[in-house]
């Protein structure tokens, strides 16, 4: 009798055992996960290169990068705003009252790499500044929350509220921007010049430097969007009919159909894709006659932000309009491949569709040059090429300021605390 009541209790906890593991794993399988974070490696040691451009730099010191895990903190659903904007380095006050009087405006394309987009908004972010981020259509769901995620954190960021499908070289790269100017013109914020950006790109000058400069004689009332006459080698984008692969390619529409010319007796103009706008020129791009006709005349050429703006900012009645501008204007430093042993030494990088990405030893000629922005840059290829420059680019940024630092503002502080950056600085 003892022996089957010994039994049953036998078989009575082995089957309560069962039971409690089986819940769990049940449990478990049914319990959505937190989605999986990309793991990141520790930290990069500065380079050579990248010393050589850093400041006040002892022999044997190393600089210590804060912030290893941008994308893990940026897809991170239970980070706190506040938590955000601290441990990711934002600027949060503005660093003098000369640029808190020149509110900028900055349009932001982006479609991937989360980490470049974050450490670009941080680098050109400012509370008194507004920024609209456009996010292409067809980047990934996952992409899209993070980016709102972050944006949801400023009262001065905000997504553009029309998303387009975009496609290299299409109208569409076009109309992101002005889906962005859309919103921009409605901000209660009193901006005085737009910039656009895509995630590739990176400050040069502070915001400081970026307030000055268009402020200065030259650019003061006057936009910038550097372009001569379109040459005949170029004539094919505006002479021919396109069309628009949705999110894959432009292609000519059947055998080389001709174009009408431009409306209003336009005289075209070739330049570059990038501009600083007053906002009175944004205002007469969204509201004249003669831009929304030359807008929809623009719908079948090839790459139409490339004669768009500068062709408008020709017209002598458009304000802010610089008819004799050229090439002027230094928006962004760019080594395209055909210039290499005129305008630069060559891409110590490598080339994409004809454009250096940079490496480490791009930043020289970079940084020691009078543009606003450098463009392109990625974070699997040459990743110690922004860590340089985005170092370089808050350093200097500190030093400018005239208010206290907050120790949350640096980005990297350096191996002997007795003399470091932040102890250096905030006692200026």
């Amino acid at each position: 009798m003892h022996k089957l009541e010994g039994t049953k209790c036998s078989f009575l906890l082995c089957l309560g055992m069962s039971i409690i593991i089986c819940s769990v794993i049940y449990i478990r399988t049914k319990t959505p996960a937190e989605p999986k974070l990309r793991e990141t490696p520790t930290c990069r040691p500065s380079s050579t290169e990248c010393k050589a451009l850093l400041p006040d730099v002892e022999e044997g010191v190393e600089w210590h990068r804060h912030d290893c895990q941008l994308e893990r903190y940026s897809l991170n659903s239970r980070k706190t705003c506040s938590n955000l904007i601290s441990e990711l380095h934002f600027i949060t006050k503005p660093l003098s009252r000369e640029e808190e009087d020149y509110p900028l405006a900055f349009i932001v394309t982006i479609h991937k790499e989360l980490e470049l987009f974050v450490r670009l908004l941080r680098a050109i972010y400012m509370p008194h500044n507004v920024y609209c981020i456009h996010v292409d259509d067809k980047a990934s769901v996952e992409y899209k929350a993070a980016v709102m995620k972050l944006v949801g954190c400023f009262k001065n960021t905000f997504l553009s509220s029309r998303r387009e499908t975009v496609t290299y070289a299409g109208f569409s790269r076009l109309q992101a921007d002005l889906n962005c100017m859309t919103d921009l013109a409605k901000s209660k914020i009193g901006w005085r010049k737009v910039v656009n950006l895509c995630g590739q790109d990176f400050p040069v000058k502070s915001n400081l430097e970026l307030v000055r400069y268009m402020q200065s004689k030259e650019w003061r009332d006057r936009n910038m969007t550097p372009g001569v006459k379109q040459p005949e080698s170029m004539g094919h984008r505006t002479q021919l009919q396109h069309r628009e692969i949705r999110g894959s390619h432009v292609a000519l529409k059947g055998l080389r159909l001709k174009k009408g010319p431009p409306p209003h007796n336009l005289q075209v103009y070739f330049g570059t894709a990038y501009y600083a706008l007053t906002r009175a020129f944004v205002d007469f791009v969204l509201n004249s006659p003669i831009a929304q006709d030359l807008l929809e005349w623009s719908k079948d050429t090839f790459s139409p932000d490339e004669h768009y703006w500068v062709t408008l900012n020709h017209i002598k009645e458009a304000p802010g309009s610089h008819v004799d501008g050229g090439w002027t204007g230094d928006i962004r430093a760019i080594k395209w491949k055909d210039q290499e042993g005129r305008v630069h030494n060559g891409c110590k990088g490598h080339y994409v569709r004809d454009i250096c990405i940079y490496g480490v030893e791009d930043l020289p000629w970079i940084v020691y040059g009078n543009s606003m922005f450098a463009n392109k840059f990625e974070s699997n290829t040459f990743p110690e090429a922004l860590d340089c420059l985005e170092q370089w680019h808050r350093n200097k940024v500190l030093n400018q300021t005239t208010i206290p630092i907050e120790p949350s503002w640096l980005l990297a502080t350096q191996s002997n605390s007795s003399s470091s950056y932040f102890n250096r600085i905030a006692g200026k």
